[in-house]
This record gives C-alpha cells, sequence and structure tokens, in this order.
C-alpha cells in the first residue's frame, strides 16, 4: 500500500484501502480487520450498516454529485476523491463543494492520477492528505506541498484574497 502525503508535509503509511466498484451482479468486497474507502452511492445505499463505524469511509469518483451525500458527509471520517487523470479537474469542485457548502470537517484524501505539481492547488481546495501516483517520489512531492507561501485567490485556506489581507 503506498504512503501518503499530510497537508504538512509528512508522509505516513496509509492506513485505508479503496474498494473498487463492484461488476453488475456482484457484492461489494469490503476486506475485514482493515480500514475501507468504499463507493459514495453504495455507502449511502447501506447508510443503516455503515453509520457510525469509523473504519469506513466513502470515496467519489469524478463524475459522482457530492450532493448525495448532503446532510450525512460528517457521518464518515475519511472522503476520498478519485482524479481518473491529472487533467480532469471536476475533484477539485467536488472538495470545495464538501468543505464549503456541506461543510466536510473530517479528512479529505485525492487519490488517482496525483501528480506533485498539482498539490498546492488540492490543498487550496480543501484536500488534507494525498494518494500519489505510484510511479511518484513521495519524498520530492512532500517538499513541494508548501512551495508557495500565499495565494492570491481566496480558497478553503482564506477568506480573503490577497490584496485584502494586505490592505487590513
Amino acid at each position: 500500500m503506498p504512503d501518503i502525503i499530510f497537508r504538512d508535509g509528512t508522509v505516513h503509511q496509509n492506513q485505508w484501502v479503496v474498494v473498487p466498484r463492484p461488476d453488475a451482479g456482484e457484492s461489494l468486497d469490503i476486506p475485514e480487520n482493515r480500514r475501507a474507502l468504499i463507493p459514495a452511492d453504495l455507502w449511502l445505499a447501506g447508510r443503516e450498516h455503515f453509520v457510525g463505524k469509523a473504519h469506513i469511509g466513502v470515496w467519489f469518483d469524478s463524475h459522482d454529485e457530492p450532493e448525495i451525500l448532503a446532510g450525512h458527509v460528517n457521518e464518515l471520517p475519511v472522503i476520498a476523491v478519485n482524479f481518473p487523470k491529472f487533467s480532469d479537474g471536476r475533484g477539485y469542485s467536488i472538495a470545495r463543494l464538501l468543505r464549503e457548502r456541506f461543510g466536510y470537517d473530517n479528512e479529505l484524501r485525492a487519490i488517482g492520477d496525483v501528480l506533485l505539481d498539482q498539490l498546492q492547488f488540492m490543498k487550496r481546495c480543501g484536500f488534507d492528505t494525498y494518494e500519489l501516483r505510484p510511479d511518484k517520489d513521495i519524498r520530492k512531492a512532500a517538499g513541494a506541498l508548501n512551495f508557495f507561501s500565499q495565494g492570491y485567490q481566496a480558497a478553503t485556506d482564506t477568506d480573503l484574497p490577497l490584496f485584502r489581507r494586505r490592505a487590513s
């Protein structure tokens, strides 16, 4: 299992396994004695079985709508957002919606085709942890996470743009 990078640039062992969506006619295969991230819509469909279980989180694919979990997001210890390819930016919008519109307070994780040059933008959108693509150097990425000291625009990490912060 690959390591993950935390928002502060530290690298830790990944404790969560992403459970793939089952094929039609198959059931969800959640590993025993492991923390598991399952598809968000399947968690919602079986919510009565999963709510309150600290070892079950969810993941969104880039085409999923975060509105499906409105009112339930803070029942989840971890929400992961899949980036199927680095050029697919829908995950940034999902993260901002989860943080700003739905008030998600727990760990928000980026998974999939996550590259070093995206980390700063992901952090500004509200991600806490990052699972890099396996062929990338996680130590180099961790050092680059805090490359920029200030962002110009308002985002989840600051509600004022730089020109307003300077005027204060």
